[in-house]
């Protein structure tokens, strides 16, 4: 059984474990933790929308803890912390048990261990009373013929001796009210010293893509004597070096050397190329939602990769989501835009809208990502459809996977480009669909990395 410290509008964490689900953390975060107690924490489930992605809450589901993860389906960071069964844990409020085998949680133990309140709320449909603190509330079971005395809160009601009322269910947020609680902003303690994207911005001239700008924030110099939030604001550009790219952004998260190009059966005369001694590689930003593909003779970026981070995609959890902004010039005209209107791009666009303006490429590549080992994905195949110097992946619900550009080995006119995406997608100067950026040993579990124990985590849409 969990031993939990509550903090009311902050956190749930464990009082014999250095962890702690914190609100505002991200949710790659929290599946971290869940996987480094790996046997305590058990049967997890993650629960989302497939076809509302950005309207439905993404859960993460403890049934045998009796603990619910809610978090905000487009920030993907922590809102609720919910305790639905009681009975599965035990807490603690200021190092004091209030809910433990020993110390049932009446409202009694309640207002000894927090405090006085204002009066509880009746909801005669659930006959459920809720005692309300700020960023903590308690919800209590109550018969209904007891309702007509509940008018000055919950101590005016008169119970049989003993027959106190329960608490069924706990919830902590940020904020006055449970049901209108946002994430807070990702706190200073889950900042880990790494680097984090607040924006991106999709750099373009006439010639196509050029680099993107990025606006970035991180944990601020340790030599105050609190730890800050800073901002920063850097640019990588096709052509940049390795070594320019970590000069901007610090280390990477990981580097890829890619193995073979899935993709180069659609090059013309596949079969005649040599095969490279040397390999491509990429830098993978996790937490900023970006992979920057480098050459093998010259070591200079020559693609750029922005995920999106949706539930339902095979490397779900893996990035955290781009937040990119780009804008394209139309080819269509509809009857809600001029032809001279942009069209904008972002990590929350769909595809069939995108394509009502602009002309991609007819005949999309499926994608079907699988590991190395023959791993089954659960999730189904990708579309990938190109434009001009653009690929983008398409998911079965019309929502961006990720957005890969690609630096043409020469300047191309935007005639050309058209011209050249019509015919498919080309891998001839680097445009690979990568399917194996970082995925080509990533067990499709989603949340089991590397040879670790099983967690017994189970997915569901």
């Amino acid at each position: 059984m969990l031993d939990l410290e509550v903090i009311p509008e902050r956190s749930l964490g464990s009082t014999t474990e250095n962890w702690e689900f914190i609100l505002g953390m991200h949710f790659s975060q929290a599946v971290a933790i869940i996987q480094s107690q790996v046997g305590i924490i058990k049967g997890v489930q993650v629960l989302y929308s497939d076809t509302n992605p950005l309207t439905v809450d993404i859960v993460i589901n403890l049934p045998q803890d009796g603990i619910r993860l809610i978090f905000d389906p487009v920030q993907q960071r922590l809102k609720t912390i919910e305790v639905f069964n009681m009975k599965l844990v035990k807490l603690k409020y200021c190092s004091l048990p209030f809910n433990s085998p020993e110390v049932v949680p009446s409202i009694e133990e309640i207002e000894h261990s927090f405090g006085a309140t204002h009066p509880g709320v009746y909801d005669a449909a659930k006959q459920l009373f809720a005692l309300h603190f700020r960023g903590l509330s308690f919800y209590f079971p109550v018969d209904s013929k007891l309702q007509p005395g509940y008018a000055h809160g919950l101590g005016s009601l008169h119970f049989p001796s003993g027959a106190s009322p329960v608490v069924s269910k706990m919830a902590i947020y940020s904020g006055v009210s449970v049901m209108d609680s946002r994430p807070p902003p990702l706190p200073l303690s889950c900042y880990h010293q790494q680097l984090y994207l607040e924006a991106a911005t999709v750099l373009r001239n006439a010639h196509g893509t050029q680099g993107l700008r990025l606006q970035l924030y991180t944990e601020g110099s340790l030599r105050a004597l609190e730890p800050r939030k800073q901002c920063l604001t850097r640019e990588i550009m096709f052509g940049d070096s390795c070594q320019d790219v970590a000069s901007s952004l610090g280390a990477p998260s990981r580097v890829f050397f890619k193995s073979e190009d899935k993709m180069k059966i659609h090059s013309p005369s596949a079969h005649r190329r040599v095969q490279s001694k040397r390999s491509d590689f990429f830098f993978n930003y996790f937490t900023l939602g970006i992979d920057v593909l480098f050459d093998a003779r010259t070591h200079k970026a020559k693609k750029i990769i922005l995920h999106t981070n949706y539930p339902g995609h095979y490397n779900f959890n893996m990035y955290h989501r781009c937040e990119f902004h780009m804008q394209l010039a139309a080819d269509k005209v509809t009857e809600d835009a001029p032809l001279d209107a942009p069209v904008t791009i972002t990590a929350y666009s769909k595809w069939d809208t995108i394509a009502t303006r602009l002309a991609p490429a007819e005949r999309p590549v499926v994608l079907h990502r699988a590991g190395s080992t023959n791993t089954a994905n659960v999730f189904g195949s990708t579309f990938s459809y190109g434009y001009q110097d653009i690929i983008f992946e398409v998911m079965p619900n019309n929502y961006i996977a990720s957005v890969t550009f690609y630096h043409p080995p020469a300047p191309f006119h935007a005639t050309d480009w058209n011209a050249t995406s019509s015919g498919g997608i080309s891998s001839s100067s680097g445009s690979t669909v990568s399917s194996s950026s970082t995925t080509s040993n990533r067990n499709v579990t989603l949340l089991q990395e590397g040879n670790k124990p099983s967690s017994n985590i189970r997915i569901t849409a």
